[in-house]
């Protein structure tokens, strides 16, 4: 499909500034919306602020990658050791930022996550057009943290932001911002070819978790819930495929200590991190995101749901949003792994009418996350604020209801 704005990307160069280098949420958003811009005819250049998976992926799609010293900000980074830091790579990245916006000059820069708004600065100080992409809803943090993280995106040309929650979370601290800021579902890739569960649960319900092994994602609680499972005689077992931060081992070694106190050694496997999420949700029967904290969104959850597979999510944030329409989602409270235990065990006393209705969601999944309509869409929106300077930027075109909603907050 072809938006009427795409065509004005042809000979125009992009750059993408990305806080991170990997493949989780936000990683994969960002490569599809660099595979909105080159489909539309465009010149797309990443920075990053190092090496890892992420540049062999644009590099695929035909960006082209630089590797730039970029300060990213953090609730840790907003303390006075943290500042100081902070300080010392904003030098740095002040340096590297000017040198490369000099040699590509983009038309546009596409900042993508709150958490780098240094980009912001450089762009605008040089008169270029500034999308920036929001991904983050820190609802519980504290005011002077969400004022400090958010205020930069007043500088901002134009606002996206991956979900209504997050929408709401900015009108907190900045209720003019949320007013002008437009919701963009994320474009999310499926399946080639998705297979439907399997027809009875012969060895026992297999459950996935998918992401970040971290404290606030929760995959401590689907241990103690499969625990919770096989003390109630039910046959369960789980995978859990992720990877903690570089360097940060503490989370992942409590979740192997806890594993063997439940006597779970031989049912739970930590797979590491795998860039090609399917194949083990195919092998998986349900799916579950228990994050402990908010979520904007939920990238894992819209997975499962286009693999065909039911999810059992935290009934929080944008955990709700993202999975809440689905006949085949459950929800339950955060960090309960009774209530994560009783859901599991309910989807496979239903199993028969829950693997039918999760079928069906796969088909409305796909209608709303479809990836031509998010590049059709992102594609669009890069093309009305990449004017040549000094020329009248084309007025605000009507964009498809299915996938950008203006927020009225």
């Amino acid at each position: 499909m072809t938006h009427p704005g795409s065509a004005q990307l042809s000979g125009r160069t992009i750059l993408f500034a990305q806080p991170s280098s990997e493949l989780y949420g936000s990683d994969r958003v960002l490569l599809e919306s660099v595979e909105a811009v080159l489909h539309a005819g465009a010149r797309a250049v990443v920075a990053l602020p190092q090496h890892g998976p992420l540049e062999a992926a644009l590099t695929a799609a035909g960006a082209t990658v630089e590797i730039c010293a970029t300060p990213v900000l953090t609730k840790s980074g907003l303390s006075a050791r943290g500042m100081l830091a902070l300080l010392s790579t904003g030098a740095r990245g002040f340096r590297a930022g000017r040198s490369l916006l000099s040699r590509v000059r983009p038309d546009a820069v596409y900042v993508n996550t709150v958490t780098i708004p240094l980009w912001i600065g450089l762009a605008r100080l040089a008169g270029i057009p500034v999308l920036a992409h929001i991904h983050e809803a820190e609802g519980s943090a504290a005011r002077p943290i969400a004022l400090a993280l958010n205020f930069p995106l007043s500088f901002a040309t134009r606002l996206i932001a991956n979900s209504e929650y997050s929408v709401s979370v900015l009108a907190q601290s900045f209720p003019r911002l949320a007013r002008r800021t437009s919701v963009v579902y994320n474009g999310v890739p499926g399946p080639g070819s998705p297979r439907s569960a399997r027809e009875s649960l012969d060895g026992g319900l297999r459950i996935l978790f998918v992401g970040r092994l971290s404290r606030r994602k929760g995959a401590l609680v689907a241990v103690e819930a499969l625990g919770a499972l096989r003390d109630r005689g039910i046959a369960a077992s789980l995978d859990i495929v992720g990877a903690p931060v570089p360097g940060v081992h503490d989370y992942e070694n409590e979740l192997g200590a806890r594993i063997r106190e439940l006597g779970l050694v031989d049912h739970v496997q930590l797979r590491g991190f795998r860039s090609d999420i399917w194949p083990s949700l195919e092998n998986a029967d349900v799916a579950v995101v228990p994050s402990l904290l908010d979520e904007p969104f939920g990238n894992t959850a819209v997975e499962a749901l286009l693999a065909a597979r039911p999810v059992v999510v935290s009934d929080t944030s944008g955990l709700r949003e993202a999975a809440g329409e689905y006949l085949s989602s459950r929800s339950v409270t955060p960090g309960d792994p009774q209530a994560l235990a009783e859901a599991l065990a309910a989807i496979g006393r239903e199993w028969e009418s829950v693997r039918v209705d999760a079928s069906l969601d796969r088909l409305r999944a796909e209608q709303k996350h479809s990836p031509a309509e998010y590049r059709g869409t992102i594609a669009l929106l890069v093309s009305e604020i990449a004017a040549a300077p000094g020329a009248i930027r084309p007025r605000p075109t009507a964009l498809p209801d299915a996938q950008l909603t203006t927020n009225k907050v």
